[in-house]
């Protein structure tokens, strides 16, 4: 990579797996994930180190590692057999939680993502059954593809697009929302949820930084939109009360601390209600 600047979103996979790794080597680590810092490597580094606020980051990435753990862990407790993973990037869940082996999981992601994954992991072995598929997820026959495969396979299916849908259009996550609506097997499905208030902060922290990577799904009304498209909000977790009940509040630095408390100590009670449900994890279950 010429620079550090992310220059397509499969970059964004590199940067999340740094701190995943960075989240390993803490004493009072949320999750353990060894294989992070393998994956991620120097290019992980780089981005990370080009982005600003990397506390944020790091906090961020952490909590929702383990909110998304928890769904999943909880999911399988209630008789999901397969979990598909639109999108998996350099996610290494197979080879760290504590599932039942006989769990089938499938990864689908772009070609060059899956060979890096292979070639990076040749000798480790997940807990339970693994297949990766390579899959330009955006061409509607290849994701039609691989999403009837999955519901062929499983008996109670959930699909995680951890970090897939905020760089999907509106009629992008439509279309996906109504093919995996059609399951008869899909049972629960993860799907990260941003703030109008937290999408605007977003664009003038990294705007610059992520050109090649924007964000784009901004539906205004979140659950609504996903209602209209036969899903419903079974469990929502944000991560401002989650990394509460964890134990790992955000630590910013004096001046941050400073302004955001003046903006607290002047905000109103609604004011102050709706900033801890700036952003978080949603458990869809088909309507």
């Amino acid at each position: 990579m010429a620079n550090a600047i992310v220059e397509n979103v499969s970059d964004t996979a590199f940067w999340v797996a740094h701190y995943r790794g960075v989240e390993t080597e803490r004493p009072d680590a949320l999750f353990r994930d060894p294989l992070a810092a393998v994956l991620a490597g120097e290019r992980g580094r780089k981005i990370a180190e080009s982005m600003p606020r990397p506390f944020i980051t790091a906090w961020f990435i952490s909590v929702r590692t383990r909110i998304i753990d928890e769904f999943i862990q909880s999911a399988v407790e209630k008789g999901v057999d397969t979990v598909l993973n639109l999108g998996a990037g350099l996610d290494t869940r197979p080879y760290r939680m504590d599932l039942p082996p006989t769990l089938n999981w499938i990864e689908a992601d772009y070609a060059a993502m899956i060979d890096y994954k292979d070639s990076s992991l040749p000798r480790e072995t997940p807990r339970f059954k693994l297949t990766r598929v390579k899959a330009d997820l955006a061409n509607p026959t290849e994701r039609r593809e691989v999403l009837r495969s999955a519901n062929a396979q499983a008996r109670k299916l959930l699909i995680l697009t951890e970090g897939v849908v905020p760089y999907l259009s509106n009629e992008d996550v439509g279309a996906l929302a109504d093919d995996l609506r059609a399951l008869d097997h899909a049972a629960y499905w993860i799907v990260d949820f941003f703030s109008q208030e937290l999408l605007k902060q977003r664009e003038k922290w990294v705007a610059r930084r992520m050109e090649n990577a924007p964000f784009k799904f901004n539906p205004g009304d979140w659950l609504g939109f996903f209602e209209q498209h036969g899903w419903k909000s079974s469990d929502i977790r944000y991560l401002s009360s989650e990394s509460e009940r964890f134990g790992r509040r955000i630590k910013l630095p004096l001046l941050g601390m400073l302004i955001i408390g003046t903006q607290w100590l002047f905000s109103s009670a609604e004011r102050r209600a709706q900033s801890k449900q700036n952003t978080g994890y949603v458990l869809l279950e088909p309507r």
